[in-house]
């Protein structure tokens, strides 16, 4: 089936069918209703990318992503995805699982699509793609690590601020033995986040000890990373989590241990997705409002009245600190004690 089916049963033009298609407003309500209804009967699906070459511009969002896994990330791309249904855009989804080189082919399969826009939800950067975004000239949001770009805009979280502020409530309690629970720690905006605590405890509590290991973004990778650093001989009373999907895994590896959260060991985390309010016990954490940086995104690269401006644009969100159960005053008496790989051996489980 083509336009001119639709308009034959319609009663119409093609013009007017593929006004209705458009939804410009011109068309009225009576003959919107009778294309309308022969589109579904003769079950005809336009062409978008054709209309896009038409038209100059898509009702193609692309989205790219670090981890989908990670519901941090589909948070996002949910609020955004439910701006772009009610605005009549498409949204298309690409994960990068952390590579930068992924991130480059996603990127120039969105520009080989004409997206309308390109939300760069990631960690990781590659240099190259910066001069085929301004050669592409679509407009472009990058989330915590976007160069300053004509074209472009940043999204940045005060990370620093909300990883000072766990630090200093730790600290406040008496905690002096740190680790930190991290992955992909050579990507900057996540060394950022351990270099944020280790500067905090620096200022806050100089005697202080911390310890950082890595793991994969899973809820495996923080199981897998609190086993390998209780098994080093390491006790810390705080562990200080990049966000609260590795924070799980590190909840459930402490009880499977024996350890009591809070009584041994404080777990904090960071993003407040809706996990951390059902981990036992809920987890203390550092709340990003994901569904506002959705309606950021979409508000940026939806429909405009204008083009977007020469200039870049960068927009700080600010993240609140969340006290829950996880957290609590430091037990000295396991500060001051070694966890032995065969105590650990002896209480875990079979």
């Amino acid at each position: 089936m083509n336009l001119e089916d639709v308009a034959r049963r319609a009663k119409v033009s093609t013009a007017t069918v593929s006004r209705v298609l458009n939804g410009v407003d011109v068309v009225q309500p009576g003959t919107r209703a009778r294309v309308m209804k022969a589109v579904a009967e003769l079950k005809y699906h336009p062409n978008l990318h054709a209309r896009s070459l038409a038209g100059g511009r898509s009702k193609t969002i692309g989205v790219i992503v670090s981890n989908l896994e990670n519901p941090f990330f589909f948070d996002v791309y949910r609020s955004l995805e439910i701006d772009c249904r009610n605005n009549g855009y498409e949204i298309f989804v690409a994960n990068t699982d952390y590579r930068s080189e992924q991130l480059l082919a996603s990127i120039r399969l969105m520009i080989g699509r004409r997206v309308a826009g390109l939300a760069v939800i990631v960690s990781e950067m590659e240099s190259a793609l910066i001069q085929e975004l301004t050669d592409s000239q679509i407009p472009a949001v990058f989330y915590d690590v976007g160069p300053s770009t004509p074209n472009i805009t940043n999204i940045r979280v005060n990370y620093r601020s909300g990883v000072e502020r766990v630090v200093e409530y730790l600290c406040s309690l008496g905690h002096r033995a740190f680790a930190f629970v991290g992955h992909h720690t050579a990507l900057g905006p996540i060394n950022e986040r351990y270099r944020a605590v280790r500067d905090a405890l620096g200022r806050l509590s100089p005697d202080a000890e911390l310890r950082e290991i890595t793991g994969s973004d899973s809820l495996e990778g923080g199981r897998q990373a609190a086993r390998g650093l209780l098994s080093s001989g390491y006790a810390p009373t705080a562990i200080v989590c990049v966000n609260d999907f590795m924070a799980a895994g590190v909840l459930r590896e402490l009880r499977e241990c024996g350890l009591r959260v809070p009584e041994d060991v404080s777990v904090s985390g960071f993003d407040n997705i809706v996990l951390s309010e059902f981990c036992y016990p809920p987890l203390t954490t550092v709340h990003i409002p994901r569904d506002r940086i959705g309606h950021i995104l979409f508000s940026i690269l939806g429909p405009r009245s204008q083009p977007a401006d020469s200039t870049s644009a960068e927009i700080v969100v600010e993240p609140e600190f969340i006290v829950r159960g996880s957290t609590g005053p430091a037990n000295f008496q396991r500060a001051s004690s070694v966890c032995r790989p065969e105590d650990l051996a002896a209480i875990r489980p079979a």
